[in-house]
């Protein structure tokens, strides 16, 4: 049995408690760790999900605009609540300097980390 700790380059970035605003802010403001923590893996890391979650976001609002009726009542406003919690939990975990995915979407890789 192997009881040495996972090395996760990302969780063991020198820079996570200076990039860590980013990382937060980065989910309000996907773009922001691009332009200004580019350096930071944690950072990055935490722009990818953020990204992923805005493009759900708009995939979510185009389809619930679509299609009528069910779209405008039931598919737009729930599925706004659930990016609103992957958000939060997303915000949770950068300000706790975790490198946890956010459930479903978080396996998704977009940016080069």
């Amino acid at each position: 049995m192997n009881t040495d700790p996972v090395f996760d380059p990302v969780a063991d970035d020198a820079n996570v408690g200076n990039n860590k605003l980013f990382a937060i802010i980065g989910y309000i403001l996907f773009f922001v760790p691009l332009l200004a923590a580019r350096e930071s893996k944690f950072a990055m890391y935490h722009a990818n999900q953020a990204l992923t979650l805005f493009l759900c976001a708009v995939a979510i609002n185009i389809v619930g605009s679509i299609i009528p009726f069910l779209g405008w009542f039931i598919i737009t406003p729930i599925g706004n609540l659930i990016v609103f919690i992957l958000a939060i939990v997303g915000i949770v975990n950068a300000a706790n300097a975790k490198t946890k995915p956010l459930p479903v979407i978080g396996g998704v890789t977009l940016l080069k980390l």
